[in-house]
C-alpha cells in the first residue's frame, strides 16, 4: 500500500520531472553556483569574497532557478547544440532580468549591474553574460546534468526514497527560512544605512519610520545591530547596490569605506 502511495505521489510532475527532483536540482545547483561565482570572483578580482544570495549558507539561488528552468524548458531545444545555445541564451537572459527586477522592486537593491557593458538592457542583462548562459546550457544538458541525475539515482538506490524526500524537503525549508531572514536583515540594514548616512533613496521616509520604531524596541535593536551588523551584511553581499532617488546606482561599499567587503585578497589581477 505504501509503495502504491509513493508511486502516485511521484506521478505528480512538471513537464515530466517530479517535484522532489526539481527541488533537489535547485539545492544542488545553488551550491554549484556559489562555487562557480566564488571562483569567478577569485579569478577576475583576485579576492575571496562572498558570492551568495542569502545571508547564511553557500547558496547562489539564481543558478538554482536558472538550472531548474533550463532543465525544464530546454527539453524543447535538444535538437542540437545550436538550438541548446539559443535556448540557453534566451531562458538565461529572461531569468537574470526577472530576478534583477524583483530584487530592485521588492528589496530596492541590485545584486549586479551591467550598465557599463556593451549591449546591455537596463543594466540587468547584457550580451556578454547571455552568451555565457548559452554555453552553460550546452554544458548543463549534454554533460553535467546527466551526472547529477546519476548521482540522484544512486542515492535513490542506496537510501529509501521517503528519506531522500525528507532530506530535500528539509533543505528547501532551510533555504526558505534563510530567504526570509535575509529579507528582514536587508530591511533593517537599509533602515540603519538611510538614517546614519542620510541616504537619498526611494521611500526614504519609510525607512526612517522603520528605524525610529526599531529604536523604541531597545532589546530588538541591540540584537539586530549585532547579528545583522553593517559588516555582516556587507561581507555577505560585497557587491550590494541600491538605486538613488534620481535613478543613479549607489555602491554600498562606498558608503561604508571603513569596512573591508571581502574576506581575503589573494592577488592583484593584471589589467
Amino acid at each position: 500500500m505504501e509503495k502504491r502511495i509513493e508511486r502516485k505521489k511521484e506521478e505528480f510532475t512538471i513537464l515530466g520531472i517530479s517535484i522532489w527532483r526539481l527541488f533537489a536540482y535547485f539545492i544542488i545547483y545553488s551550491v554549484v553556483g556559489f562555487v562557480i561565482e566564488t571562483l569567478f570572483g577569485l579569478l577576475t578580482k583576485g579576492l575571496l569574497e562572498s558570492r551568495k544570495s542569502f545571508l547564511y549558507g553557500p547558496f547562489c539561488s539564481i543558478y538554482g532557478v536558472g538550472a531548474v528552468s533550463m532543465i525544464l524548458f530546454l527539453q524543447y531545444f535538444k535538437k542540437n547544440n545550436f538550438t541548446l545555445f539559443g535556448g540557453g541564451f534566451l531562458i538565461g537572459s529572461i531569468i537574470e532580468y526577472v530576478i534583477s527586477f524583483i530584487g530592485q522592486a521588492i528589496f530596492r537593491i541590485r545584486w549586479w549591474d551591467y550598465s557599463e557593458k556593451a549591449f546591455n538592457l537596463n543594466g540587468r542583462i547584457c550580451v556578454y553574460f547571455s552568451l555565457f548562459w548559452g554555453v552553460l546550457a550546452i554544458f548543463l544538458i549534454t554533460y553535467f546534468n546527466p551526472k547529477v541525475d546519476k548521482f540522484i539515482d544512486k542515492m535513490k538506490n542506496r537510501f529509501k526514497i521517503k528519506n531522500l524526500k525528507k532530506v530535500v524537503a528539509i533543505g528547501i525549508i532551510l533555504l526558505f527560512l534563510d530567504f526570509l531572514i535575509t529579507c528582514f536583515a536587508l530591511d533593517i540594514f537599509f533602515a540603519r544605512l538611510v538614517n546614519e548616512n542620510n541616504l537619498e533613496i526611494a521611500n526614504k521616509e519609510v525607512y526612517i519610520e522603520k528605524y525610529n520604531k526599531l529604536n523604541e524596541k531597545t532589546v530588538l535593536k541591540s540584537i539586530t545591530d549585532k547579528i545583522f551588523s553593517n559588516e555582516k551584511v556587507l561581507k555577505s553581499f560585497p557587491n550590494l547596490k541600491t538605486i538613488g532617488k534620481n535613478g543613479e546606482i549607489i555602491y554600498i561599499d562606498s558608503i561604508l569605506p571603513e569596512i573591508t567587503p571581502y574576506y581575503v585578497k589573494v592577488f592583484t589581477p593584471k589589467k
